[in-house]
């Protein structure tokens, strides 16, 4: 049992009771605080980012052209650094995009030589955005998110390519990435591709200044340069994160507002109540890393934090069989939100792993062991099974039933067919031995590693955990060095193609094809719907890949989650959404228990 601020903390791991302090000093001064908790932070770079903690710190700071209409439902693009949308040509393959002026960047030395005062933030410029997008295309830069521009806009292919040899010119055209003027920018494709916008609200597309890049050198991962809401105060590795609001949005006129009802919103909760208002209304956001769920839970429940995710060690305690709040929690103030997220979690296959990226029988073996019920039950009911990558939100055929269902009769008789009866190597009479790559050692993880090992040892397979902090698991990946792993894709836009580009041939490692797999027949149809619109005829070729990627089985399709978030009272204007990038600005703390 936890005791609250009202009660003694001595007996407290002395960590976590300069954290409690911590969090009390920062409550004074009359500001507006947001506390909230992360994950190791890999970086700042956009360029660089593909884990969600990272890319979440770098949209409180960066922006792009385009961003998510926070209210609305369904997901629409709405103008971000753009003064409006852009005007697309009649064939699709050419965008026109205005940017809006006077907006500048953060105050920063990297602006040393800035005519309007050293030191001082420069306008932002259309040239920003191409920056960025040649730095995720330089193969130096070595950044995972080029398939978001692969053989989409015209040259930057060509322009990746020389990038490779000596040092990258910067200055050097792209004919699909011109600037007529400081203000305007156009980008031409290579065949229309109308889940562009989405791609823009992505943190690969944000407005990156060089200067920044140039000045800062390999140290920019660690030193963000944005125009966004908010500016990094300071940043304890593994430790704490801490923003301030960015004076540049007042100082340069920028008063951004709350969002007005519109065809879509949710006027529940206490929404819109700040409708006009300039934004960000909260001064400072606070984050801690913490990889305890437990400690993250009673720092929530102690007001500490002002929301969480809900852990399955939690589930029965705090959630009815009906899945309402209890009324303990209730009692409390606190508010809970549930909803089926956009994400799949898998075991990726490394198919180019000698034994199990090269044996099909291995794989289905394991995919027919997997016991999808048991699996369910440990996760307390919050997940659906995954039959293929895409969630059933998105689905693009009727097919739900997956083609290796559990069965461990058929599981055997695989692994005879795949050279391992009983799960023994006839050569060395060795039971094979498997290693499986996961990204922390938490009581969770730890947990869920034993389970998924239970199940493959009923066909004679030794499944090994392997555990590893967050950068180091990544790292594994990058290298290829991850014989099977674990993980979950959260949906980057709410399309189809952003699951399946994971299976893109071009995209495998270091770009977002994990599991290295490559299929002739799969990339001719990712290439096809990329051209068509939305609409029947794209779904069927959608489906027709689906099913490509359930029969060759680089992945174990384990589930999608339900995603569930518990909020004190005191935070306003929050809703849930599937791409949570930006979103504090929005966010209000009004009568937080200990407000001075």
């Amino acid at each position: 049992m936890l005791m609250t601020s009202k009660g003694p903390l001595w007996f407290l791991p002395g960590w976590i009771l300069l954290l409690f302090i911590t969090l009390v000093t920062l409550s004074f001064g009359g500001e507006s605080v947001f506390y909230a908790e992360t994950r190791r932070i890999a970086g700042f770079d956009p360029a660089k980012a593909m884990d969600l903690p990272s890319i979440q710190a770098q949209s409180k700071m960066y922006e792009g052209l385009v961003q998510y209409a926070y209210l609305d439902r369904p997901y629409r693009v709405e103008p971000c650094l753009a003064e409006a949308l852009p005007t697309i040509s009649p064939d699709g393959t050419l965008y026109t995009f205005k940017i809006r002026k006077g907006i500048y960047f953060q105050d920063d030395p990297c602006f040393a030589q800035n005519p309007a005062g050293k030191g001082k933030g420069r306008e932002l410029c259309a040239t920003d955005f191409v920056y960025g997008i040649k730095r995720v295309a330089d193969l130096k830069v070595g950044s995972p998110g080029y398939w978001a521009f692969r053989d989409r806009i015209v040259g930057l292919d060509d322009f990746r390519n020389r990038s490779g040899n000596g040092p990258t010119d910067y200055d050097a055209p792209v004919s699909g990435l011109e600037t007529p003027d400081r203000y305007t920018l156009r980008i031409h494709l290579v065949r229309p591709f109308p889940a562009l916008l989405w791609i823009l609200t992505m943190n690969f597309a944000y407005a990156v200044p060089r200067e920044a890049v140039e000045y800062y050198g390999a140290d920019f991962v660690s030193h963000p340069v944005g125009t966004g809401p908010y500016i990094l105060k300071s940043h304890v590795h593994n430790y704490r994160l801490e923003f301030e609001r960015n004076p540049k949005w007042r100082e340069t006129g920028r008063e951004e507002r709350y969002p007005s009802t519109g065809e879509g919103n949710d006027v529940t909760n206490g929404l819109l109540t700040d409708a006009g208002k300039s934004l960000p209304f909260i001064d400072r956001l606070v984050q801690f890393v913490i990889t305890d769920p437990s400690t993250q839970w009673l720092l929530f429940l102690s007001g500490e934090l002002e929301a969480t995710a809900l852990s399955r060690d939690n589930w029965d305690a705090v959630v009815t069989p009906d899945r309402k709040l209890t009324r303990e929690m209730t009692a409390r103030g606190i508010e809970m939100s549930a909803a089926p997220a956009l994400d799949t979690a898998y075991l990726g296959f490394n198919m180019e792993d000698p034994v199990v990226g090269k044996n099909h029988f291995l794989r289905q073996a394991m995919m027919a062991a997997f016991d999808r019920e048991r699996w369910i039950r440990f996760q307390n009911g919050r997940v659906t099974p995954a039959v293929g990558p895409i969630p059933p939100a998105m689905r693009v055929s009727d097919s739900s039933v997956s083609l290796f269902p559990f069965d461990l009769e058929r599981a055997r008789k695989l692994m005879i067919e795949a050279g391992y009866p009983e799960g023994k190597d006839p050569v060395t009479g060795r039971r094979l031995e498997m290693t499986l790559e996961l990204g922390s050692g938490e009581s969770e993880t730890r947990e869920m590693a034993e389970v998924l090992a239970s199940f493959m040892e009923r066909i004679g397979i030794v499944l090994v955990p392997s555990f590893n902090n967050w950068p180091s698991f990544l790292k594994k990946l990058e290298q290829k060095r991850a014989q099977l792993f674990y993980l979950s894709w959260m949906a980057d836009y709410p399309d189809p193609e952003n699951f399946l580009q994971l299976f893109y041939g071009p995209n495998v490692t270091p770009g977002a094809n994990r599991c290295n797999y490559v299929n002739p027949d799969f990339d001719r149809l990712y290439e096809k719907a990329g051209t068509l619109p939305e609409g029947i005829e794209k779904r069927k070729v959608y489906a027709q890949m689906e099913e490509i990627v359930k029969a060759d089985c680089p992945w174990l399709f384990l589930h999608h989650s339900l995603s569930v978030t518990l909020k004190h009272s005191w935070l306003k204007n929050y809703k849930p959404h599937d791409f949570p990038l930006g979103l504090n600005k929005y966010y209000r703390i009004d009568g937080r228990k200990d407000d001075k």
